[in-house]
């Protein structure tokens, strides 16, 4: 953390607070001539602020756009999206549990889901929004649906060539990730791949439309969409669970996995389309463009390669993990499965939403170099205080109160409390990196807002390297040297991939604060933070441990909801400025009502 005074009201921090998220703020420009983000870091490190030990002239002018807005429609479209989806994985865990069916589905989706991953939302989000932002703030509507219209049109043609060659050649990496499954369900799961490579396809293209939409600032649609993708696979699971066979559970069990992946062919398309609408309303005309000539969409492409390098090296992390966790066992590969779906929430809810409201704003930022570095400074830190309010609790509740919250989303059917409990142990290994991963994603977006998608790639190289060495170091040989299970190896896997977060943002911070000056958290801050966390989880442990046995949600709302209440108690008696802003939106709230 930097060295920074408290943010707290009453220091004199040099960190600005956060803009008013009702109000517009007319944009910043120079006097000679506006540039723009890219122009003052893409093409140049001259190092700007406190970094060169100097501070730009201070003005009036305030940053340009407010955020807050944005980024409470991102999060309350991410929440939207993953209650259906923690909805989705709960009829599935009652299907399926944790059998060898629903390794096959776990480890399947993985591979085809690189192709989403690596193409879709993290790699356009960074090359074709600082672009096709920038257009539209500097008033040329006409080329910025050109763009759009190319960035499609190559888009479609690479992810097409990709889904046939993935779907030929699924038997030759297979067995990768199905080291330790049996020959029966090693087939089903080559099965399952072929069928969801298309569907991956179609998700690479709604990214797409992701990406015209949080431009305009459409943040709700683009990430309530994925609603209908889950909504399909939660229909095909409960209309073909129905005739459950008992006496033969396994075969039913593979049959019904068969039957999921096509729903959720059938949700891509459903995800893809309820977005085309809109998107067609605001790019105006939709046609094929094949081009990659011009300026603006060989920029996209130059933009493109790094940060698809990057994903794609972080995407092979998690295929290691997913080979590691198939070296142990399908349970382990199922288990790793769940826990990776509560411990993407918060990531996605508090990191994502930031991200992808401030990424268009940074990208829009106009001004002389000095100006934008300030700008720049100015939202990445209120972001960071944003984040980090949220992120903290959420590991503290993962870390102390993993079985309550497994036990409550998932204890049903063929899911039970031992599940629970080792979920709870792999979720646990996962909150070393929580905060880091969280802040890490804004810094990403800084350094994307800049049109320097190459420094993330390398540092993303870095943490890939660490996770694999230290995953398979804490997951296959450590627990046999400590005399614990080898199944508990899963928890070392999501423990090594903390560490090396933590190292991958040091890295990331210390080189954007050479380039804009400086940035990052409080130390104090942050220690109230966590004092407010471990007070609200003693009271939750207290209340625990004195439950007599009861349903598992029930206990979650029992233990979980005084934890939180604390918790917001706590950071506003120690006056955290966010605990009061989030009590005065609610308050704004009940008075409409």
């Amino acid at each position: 953390m930097s060295d920074e005074q408290d943010r707290s009201p009453e220091s004199q921090s040099v960190i600005p607070q956060s803009p008013d998220p009702d109000r517009e703020r007319p944009a910043v420009s120079s006097v000679d001539g506006p540039l723009n983000a890219s122009e003052i870091a893409g093409e140049t490190v001259e190092a700007v602020g406190e970094s060169a030990g100097k501070f730009p002239e201070p003005t009036d002018t305030k940053v340009g756009e407010s955020t807050g807005k944005h980024a409470f429609l991102v999060g309350a479209g991410i929440l939207i999206s993953r209650i259906i989806g923690v909805i989705r994985q709960r009829v599935f865990a009652h299907y399926l549990g944790t059998s060898d069916a629903a390794g096959a589905f776990s480890a399947a989706f993985r591979i085809p889901n690189f192709l989403q991953n690596v193409f879709g939302e993290g790699a356009l989000s960074a090359s074709f929004i600082p672009v096709y932002a920038n257009l539209l703030a500097r008033g040329d509507e006409k080329e910025a649906s050109r763009v759009a219209d190319a960035v499609l049109t190559l888009l479609a043609l690479a992810t097409s060539v990709i889904v046939v060659i993935g779907i030929l050649t699924t038997p030759f990496f297979v067995g990768l990730f199905a080291y330790s499954f049996d020959p029966a369900t090693r087939e089903l799961t080559t099965q399952l791949v072929r069928i969801f490579f298309p569907g991956a396809g179609l998700l690479v293209l709604s990214a797409w439309c992701l990406g015209v939409l949080n431009s305009h600032r459409r943040f709700f649609l683009s990430y309530t969409a994925p609603v209908v993708w889950n909504l399909a696979i939660i229909a095909t699971l409960i209309w073909f669970g129905r005739a459950e066979d008992q006496v033969h559970l396994a075969s039913f069990q593979f049959r019904l996995a068969t039957l999921t992946a096509w729903g959720s062919v059938v949700g891509s398309a459903l995800q893809f389309g309820v977005q085309m609408p809109t998107v067609l309303s605001l790019i105006k005309r939709l046609r094929p463009v094949l081009d990659i000539a011009t300026e603006n969409v060989r920029t996209v492409l130059r933009n493109f390669f790094p940060v698809f390098m990057s994903r794609g090296v972080v995407q092979i992390s998690a295929f290691v993990d997913a080979m590691l966790a198939g070296l142990i066992s399908p349970q382990a590969v199922a288990a790793l499965t769940y826990a990776q779906s509560l411990y993407t929430l918060p990531v996605s809810l508090f990191g994502m939403s930031v991200s992808a409201a401030e990424l268009p704003a940074m990208s829009s930022a106009l001004g002389s170099q000095d100006q934008i570095a300030s700008q720049l400074r100015q939202r990445l830190n209120d972001g960071l205080h944003r984040i980090a309010f949220f992120i903290v609790p959420s590991a503290m509740a993962m870390m102390a109160f993993g079985d309550v919250m497994t036990g409550a989303l998932y204890q049903t059917g063929k899911f039970g409390l031992t599940d629970s409990r080792y979920v709870w142990a792999i979720l646990a290994g996962s909150t070393i990196g929580l905060l880091a991963s969280t802040l890490g994603r804004l810094y990403a977006s800084t350094y994307y807002a800049l049109h320097d998608t190459r420094t993330p790639l390398r540092y993303a190289i870095i943490r890939v390297a660490l996770t694999t060495g230290l995953g398979y170091l804490f997951a296959i040989p450590l627990p046999h040297l400590i005399g614990v299970e080898p199944k508990w190896g899963a928890a070392g896997l999501t423990a090594s991939a903390g560490v090396a977060g933590w190292i991958e943002f040091a890295l990331l911070r210390r080189s954007l604060n050479r380039r804009i000056g400086r940035t990052g958290l409080a130390t104090i801050y942050v220690g109230k933070l966590w004092a407010g966390a471990v007070v609200g989880a003693a009271v939750g442990w207290g209340i625990k441990l004195a439950l007599p046995a009861l349903h598992p949600i029930i206990v979650a709302g029992l233990v979980l909801v005084p934890y939180g209440l604390i918790y917001f108690g706590v950071t506003a008696l120690l006056k955290i400025g966010e605990s009061k802003a989030v009590f005065n939106r609610f308050a704004r709230i009940l008075k409409r009502r």
